[in-house]
């Protein structure tokens, strides 16, 4: 499953890119992947509903719905 989400993430990360941010992976353990969110998304009010509510919501979708996205 870590494979499965560090390859999703790589995808996820263009989109937030694009948008002058970035993120980091920070840890993978069991089911909560810690991310940091960098550039234009590090200091974005929205980091948090960009974390939940995309980030999370995209990998639960496609991987788990047990996956839960913490910020570091």
């Amino acid at each position: 499953m870590e494979e499965k989400i560090k390859a999703k993430l790589e995808e996820l990360r263009g989109m937030l890119q694009a948008d002058g941010g970035d993120l980091e992976l920070v840890s993978i353990e069991d089911k909560v992947v810690t991310l940091q969110l960098r550039g234009a998304c590090g200091n974005c009010p929205h980091a948090t509903m960009t974390l939940k509510q995309g980030i999370e919501r995209i990998l639960r979708e496609t991987i788990d719905p047990e996956i839960v996205v913490e910020r570091a």
